[in-house]
């Protein structure tokens, strides 16, 4: 899907491996070179970052802080020179990893009505899921940067920015000086959106590149990232 060929370490065993020797053919038709410090290096040398963002509910504030809340976004859209995106990624809401732990503590527990509660909390939570179909949703902030970009190209959406039109011209090099240049103008854009959505209560945080690495991942495989994560960052073979 991008510049990585891996697969889940819990799918490996199913066959879907098989499928890695594809990867790279698939590569070709993306605007990502590679993914490199918490930066996302596009083919065409523009950078992005991106910060998973907060939410505040809206609708429980009283009109006197909506009103507050839409004055300072207002001023921070006002402050920026730049484009800035907002994605949402909204998937089925995976609890394997809670319920698994549930289940564990419940073999652990001595006391025999306590290990009857949890048995019974993990069935509702179980049956809660499977019934409500819940959906969790995380929020994302896209942060681009580049010296000779033309940024025009994030009105495409930011898979639309990131999938490309089946090129197959060589990717975009950097020397290393040069590369950390153009991360640092990216870093003082990063730090100004962050300022900016803390003044209305959004707490933001920069994806590293093991999380940049997962969330491409799972944005071009969502029904095989639903049944496991990825395999640890050392693990993963890198396109250079």
């Amino acid at each position: 899907m991008f510049p990585f060929s891996s697969q889940p370490k819990n799918l490996k065993a199913n066959g879907v491996s098989a499928q890695k020797k594809n990867f790279k053919s698939v590569q070709r038709y993306l605007d990502i070179a590679e993914i490199r410090d918490g930066v996302v290096i596009l083919k065409n040398g523009g950078l992005r970052a991106a910060m998973m963002v907060s939410s505040i509910n809206f609708a429980l504030k009283s009109q006197d802080e909506q009103e507050a809340i839409v004055y300072h976004f207002q001023n921070f859209l006002n402050s920026l020179d730049f484009s800035v995106q907002i994605a949402i990624n909204s998937r089925k809401l995976n609890i394997e990893d809670y319920y698994s732990a549930l289940l564990l503590r419940e073999k652990e527990q001595s006391n025999e009505l306590l290990k009857i509660q949890i048995a019974e909390y993990r069935n509702f939570i179980k049956g809660l899921v499977e019934m409500s179909n819940i959906v969790s949703k995380n929020f994302y902030a896209i942060v681009p940067y580049s010296a000779a970009e033309d940024f025009a190209q994030l009105s495409k959406g930011f898979l639309g920015g990131l999938a490309g039109k089946g090129s197959t011209e060589q990717k975009f090099t950097f020397k290393e000086e040069e590369f950390d240049k153009n991360k640092g103008q990216l870093w003082q854009r990063v730090e100004h959106v962050a300022n900016g959505l803390a003044g209305i209560g959004i707490r933001t945080t920069p994806l590293n590149t093991q999380e940049l690495i997962e969330l491409f991942y799972m944005l071009y495989n969502p029904d095989i990232s639903e049944r496991g994560g990825l395999a640890a960052m050392e693990e993963l073979d890198i396109a250079k």
